[in-house]
């Protein structure tokens, strides 16, 4: 469909100012021009104004960064790395500027048992980005895994965590896929918000929803013994 400026400001909720900066700025595709004055613009450009928006609202994308990854954008998500590149920084959970350190560096400048993080690799604890890149990330779980053993506990639900993280990358992997398999000009922008928000959103309110109830539930049947005694 084709559509005036007008309805494509209510369709986006964006400014037209926006919109036209946008095509200024190489992000966008320049409107049909059926006269001087008059233009259309289609789907293509609703999909990628609403990729855009949520490209600099939730992952504080630059202009500059959003035209990078555009100028892939009918690559597959697999084949792109400079499309994935916001996905995988996010994922990676690692802060800009974050300091790096060698395996050894790192056990050096922590203090850290060295055979405590060999252990804690084996176990997939310890799950470094690099072969050899370490940074406060990895030292916050050798410290986490220290503080089990001064409390006299073993870190098994930690280890449980390795497991399902396994299984549930694979799924998630294979959402890339599907999604892939589904992509078209019409849906662009719809496919990455399910790629973030499963990944970001939902997998995050389900979790901690869960744990939520399951603790609630276990202080209910506590204060309920209380009241019994």
């Amino acid at each position: 469909m084709e559509y005036k400026i007008s309805e494509l400001v209510t369709k986006t909720n964006v400014p037209k100012s926006t919109s036209l900066y946008y095509i200024k700025e190489g992000v966008l595709p320049e409107a049909k021009k059926l006269k001087s004055n008059v233009h259309r613009y289609n789907d293509e450009h609703i999909e990628l104004i609403k990729y855009i928006k949520y490209m600099q609202q939730e992952m504080g994308s630059s202009i500059e960064q959003i035209k990078s990854m555009l100028q892939h954008k009918n690559h597959s998500f697999a084949s792109s790395f400079t499309m994935l590149a916001p996905l995988m920084q996010t994922l990676s959970g690692i802060p800009v500027g974050e300091k790096h350190y060698t395996k050894q560096a790192f056990i050096e400048h922590y203090g850290f048992d060295a055979g405590m993080v060999e252990k804690l690799l084996k176990e997939g604890l310890l799950v470094p980005i690099g072969e050899d890149d370490y940074t406060d990330r990895e030292a916050s779980i050798v410290r986490l895994v220290e503080d089990f053993a001064e409390i006299g506990m073993d870190h098994s639900v930690l280890k449980t965590y390795v497991y399902h993280a396994k299984a549930l990358s694979e799924l998630e992997s294979q959402i890339q896929v599907q999604l892939c398999d589904r992509r078209n000009d019409e849906n662009f922008s719809r496919l990455w918000k399910v790629m973030f928000e499963t990944l970001f959103n939902a997998k995050q309110y389900l979790f901690s929803r869960y744990t939520y109830k399951a603790m609630f539930s276990a202080l209910q049947e506590e204060v309920f013994r209380q009241k019994q005694s």
